[in-house]
Parts: structure tokens; sequence; C-alpha cells
């Protein structure tokens, strides 16, 4: 059952996209390309304003659970030593260097290293009782206190336990103190480097706050004004592109148009030309064999000829007939087969009014002429010029070679073109035009001019083509 279904859905999801881009493709071609750019302009302008706003855009926010970075632990602060009295056998120089030397005597009280009051000292004998007393008070305590000999006493030796205790409180109390500003040395310079990773991660992905929240931001809109500026592209080629395509096709369906309305036409003027060639004109028919009958009794030779001349007329217009109406080529000499019987019944008919002069070169014989034409000029200027004439008048006929074309005109010295109360309607002529213009285009030509003294002149010019040939 889907494997029905799918293909018809395809289907119709094929149709439907293909009718929308043609009609998409038909409205670019319907623009101009000033309107075009306006709406590209345009179309940028609004996609630059909305991409960053939803639903294109938007937030993410989460929050940061700060992992602090592990810190060395620091050293534990050193108890601060109890003070304890001093021996009073204490006093002698110590040799270590952080020793601290006081010596009291009848100058005053002195304090420095241990080594400078040791190499102060008078004779060799003291130099040397108060060296092994201040490197025992050094080993224990660190600082050393020299008195004058022969000054001993309760009240010197706690005078000078006291002394000592305060001093090495105040140098415990300045190294902690030290020690301390060390430890917030290092916390500053840890803070510091936190601070650094912290504005880094910014920077790297989102943002986070002093409250642990990292708000990212996320969207399509950089694709998105992508994605315009290449449909923009896209429609200026296939703008480009289509037109050429719908004009072609444009001018396909009119040539296709034109050629069918002028196939039409030519048909048209075709089944008409083959009615006026069937009727074969019944009142000339009628009169030709009135004129027989009449011979009959009164000039028998003349009517033989007549009766002659008849049955040659229709044994050259039933031919005619049925080649015009299968559309194939006639030639020139085919149509005065046509045009001499004609002519010498009428002049059986008028007898003396009517004279005539065929001039038509045996090597235009063979060219190519339209069926028909010279038979409905003729019978105008019978008919419409030298019959209503009282005393009748001439009529020529003349092909020639006029700058590569044929020409063939018939004159008459009759009334005049329109002047007889007979005057037709002009549709022969206008059949004849209508004619050449479907056969040959702008190539032939029919051109009516007033004969000298009177009378009419119709010259009719086609492309000079031979019946079996082409272009002479």
């Amino acid at each position: 059952m889907n494997a029905t279904i799918t293909p018809s859905r395809w289907q119709r999801f094929a149709a439907s996209f293909v009718r929308r881009f043609h009609a998409y493709a038909n409205w670019l071609v319907g623009i101009t390309w000033g309107r075009y750019f306006l709406l590209s302009i345009a179309l940028l302008v609004v996609v630059g304003i909305v991409h960053d706003m939803p639903p294109f855009t938007w937030t993410i926010t989460e929050r940061i659970d700060r992992v602090a970075s592990p810190r060395a632990p620091l050293p534990p602060r050193a108890p601060r030593a109890a003070t304890a009295p001093v021996p009073p056998e204490a006093g002698a120089a110590s040799t270590a260097p952080n020793t601290l030397h006081i010596e009291i005597d009848e100058s005053g009280i002195r304090i420095g290293p241990a080594a400078q009051a040791a190499a102060a000292a008078g004779s060799a004998a003291d130099r040397a009782a108060r060296a092994a007393s201040a490197a025992a008070s050094a080993a224990k305590k660190g600082i050393t206190i020299n008195v004058p000999p022969g000054v001993a006493g309760k009240a010197l030796n706690e005078l000078l336990a006291d002394v000592k205790r305060d001093v090495e409180a105040a140098v415990e109390e300045a190294r902690q103190d030290a020690d301390e500003a060390a430890r917030d040395a290092a916390e500053a310079r840890r803070d510091a480097q936190e601070a650094v990773a912290d504005a880094a991660r910014a920077l790297a992905g989102g943002r986070e706050s002093r409250s642990g929240t990292r708000i990212t931001r996320v969207g399509i809109g950089d694709v998105l004004m992508q994605f315009t500026v290449l449909w923009i592209l896209g429609s200026g080629i296939l703008k480009a592109t289509y037109k050429g395509r719908v004009q072609a096709e444009v001018k396909a369906a009119q040539a296709t148009e034109t050629a069918e309305a002028e196939s039409l036409k030519r048909q048209v003027v075709e089944a008409r030309m083959a009615a006026m060639q069937a009727q074969v004109e019944p009142h000339f028919l009628f009169n030709t064999l009135a004129s027989i009958d009449h011979l009959i009794e009164t000039d028998p030779p003349r009517a033989s000829q007549m009766q002659k001349n008849l049955i040659a007329l229709l044994r050259a217009s039933m031919p005619t007939m049925r080649e015009a109406n299968d559309g194939s080529a006639r030639d020139l000499g085919r149509e005065l087969q046509v045009i001499r019987p004609y002519l010498e019944i009428l002049k059986v008919r008028m007898e003396e009014r009517l004279t005539t002069t065929l001039n038509v070169p045996d090597g235009l014989l063979s060219a190519q002429f339209p069926s028909m034409m010279i038979q409905t000029l003729v019978e105008n200027a019978i008919k419409h010029g030298l019959e209503p004439k009282a005393e009748g008048g001439h009529l020529s006929v003349t092909a020639e070679i006029v700058h590569g074309k044929l020409q063939v005109t018939v004159a008459d010295t009759g009334l005049g073109f329109g002047k007889a109360a007979t005057a037709g309607t002009g549709v022969g002529l206008a059949n004849i035009r209508e004619r050449l213009q479907l056969l040959y285009g702008p190539k032939a030509a029919v051109t009516v001019t007033e004969n000298r003294p009177s009378g009419t002149v119709v010259t009719i010019t086609v492309p000079y083509r031979t019946l079996h040939g082409g272009d002479a």
C-alpha cells in the first residue's frame, strides 16, 4: 500500500514544485531590473534587522559550578615560643648568623650580631669564656646578653630575663607578620590568575556571572544572511536565463500561430479560386453557347471556330482547376493556354470592337506563375473596360524580366479603372494581392496605373523561378 502511495505523493510534490518554480521565474521576468535591485536591497535590510531577533536568534542560560584551582597548602604558623628566664651563666657571643648579641658595660647597652660582639671582647680569657657561654645560649634561644665582669645579683638576672623575653617576643611576632604577608601575597597572585582564566573562558564561549551562570547566544542569523545573498544571486541568474527561454517560447508560439493563420488564409483563398475556376463564368458560357447557336444559322464556319475555341478553353481549364486544388505549381505557358481560346471567343462575340496582342517570349513559358491570375485580369479588362466602351479597344498581355523578376502586364484601352457603369467591387484584385502575399511575401507586388490615352494597366511582379529548377 505504501509503495503505491509514495510515488503519487512524490509526483504531486514535484508537480507543485515545478509549477511554483515557473510561476516565480515568470514573475522575475515580468519585473524590470531596477525593481529587482530595489527588492533585493530591501530584502537584505529586512534580514539584517531581524536576524538577531527571535525566532532566528535565542539565548541559553545555564548554571556553572565553579571549580577552584587547587592551591598549595600554606605552611602552618609557628607557635610563639614561651619566654624563660635566662640562666645566670649566659654571657658568651654566638657564632650562629641568627644569634642576637646584647652587651652591657660601663658605657651602656650594645645590641648586634654575636660574632661582632665576640670579636670586640677585651682579653683572650674573657673572649673564650663569653664565646662558650654564647654558643650554649645560641643553641637554645638564639639571643646572648653579655654583662661586665663583677656585675651580679638577682635583680640584674631578673631584669635581663625580662628583656630577653620581650626581645624574643618582638622577633617572633615580626617573623609571623612576615609569613602572613607572604601568604596574603600568594593568595592575591592566585586570585589574579583565576580572574585571567575566567576572562579567557568568557571570551571563548560565554559569560560567567558572579552568581555562577553562563549566557550563550545561539541562532541562525548569520546563516540566514548568507542564504539571502545566495537567493538574490540565484534569482538574478534565473531572471537572465529564463527570460531568453520565455522569449524563445513566445517567438515560437507566435511563429506557429502566424504559420497556422497564413495556412488558413491560403486555404480560404485557394478555395475561393477553386470556386471561381469551377464556375467558369456561367453567363460567359451561356453567352458563348448562344453565340454559337446564332452563328450556326448565319455563319457556320465562324460557329465551328467558336465551338473549337470553347472546347479548347474547357480542356485547358479543367486541369487548371484540379492542379490549383492540390497546390501544385503552374507555369506561364499553361496559363496562356487558357487565355488564348478565351480571347478568341470574345473576339467572335465582339467582332471588330476587340483586338488582342500576346507578347510572351518562348523562354518564359516555363516560368512559375500563380494560376488564374492572368485570366482574372483579362476578364476584368474585358468586362469593365472594353465591353462597355462603344468602339471597343485593344488588350495586350506582356511578360518580361525586369531586375531579375518576372513581370506580367495586362493593359487595355477601355474606359479606365472604376469609370464604367459595371465597375466591380475590387474583390478580384484583393484576392490576387492576398495570394501573392501568402506565396511570396514582400517579394511580389501588384500595381494598377492609368493607360494612355485611356484604359488601365495592371502589372504583377513575382520572383523569377522555373517550374523544374530554382531561382533563375
